[in-house]
């Protein structure tokens, strides 16, 4: 133990109970709000286009940056851009991009903000709901993470799904960003062994 650590429960091997007395996977206990996060939304079942749009759009804008970041911006976000519903997103124009790139309150880049607009249009063009063509891609359910060194990053479903994405003009909807989106909103369940979580 090295100094300024506290020594933890025996029960504690992993590193998995808070300071709250909570067993959450390891991440959930690094801030307050991962804590909550963790333990109210991270792989809960989501369902909606406007959810699974937002979902989809502050994934690809945590790509390079601290999804706490993102998180402590949502609000931010959802104000921004009208909600994430994707028909006003869709009807952006020169003068939005203007106005969100001078918005301090979000993350300001210009190939990410063209991107969502881009991929609000690209929804509006679908042949199937957005909910049904995402969730087609949830895999069969595994056996359950040992810790998160046993999660992965990117998926096969997870490579199908960006590569089925893209065929349909998105963008910033790579595999990793596909397969975050995937356990954020329970298209796969992530919580490691010994979480609360865990079902």
């Amino acid at each position: 133990m090295t100094a300024g650590e506290t020594e933890r429960p025996a029960a504690d091997i992993d590193g998995l109970t808070g300071p709250d007395g909570v067993a959450r996977c390891r991440w959930g206990n690094t801030a307050p709000d991962y804590a909550e996060y963790h333990d109210t939304e991270w792989g809960v079942p989501l369902r909606g286009e406007a959810a699974l749009f937002e979902r989809l759009s502050l994934e690809a804008f945590q790509s390079g940056l601290s999804w706490l970041t993102i998180l402590r911006k949502r609000e931010a976000f959802r104000s921004a851009f009208a909600g994430f519903a994707p028909p006003a997103v869709a009807a952006f124009t020169d003068d939005d991009v203007a106005r969100l790139l001078a918005d301090a309150r979000i993350v300001r880049n210009r190939a990410k903000v063209h991107a969502t607009i881009g991929n609000a249009r690209a929804i509006a063009e679908l042949d199937t709901p957005l909910d049904d063509l995402l969730w087609s891609f949830a895999p069969d359910r595994r056996g359950r993470p040992a810790s998160m060194a046993d999660v992965p990053a990117v998926t096969p479903e997870s490579t199908a799904m960006a590569k089925a994405l893209k065929k349909r003009g998105f963008t910033f909807v790579g595999p990793t960003t596909c397969y975050a989106m995937m356990q954020a909103t329970g298209m796969v369940d992530d919580h490691v062994a010994g979480c609360h979580r865990a079902e």
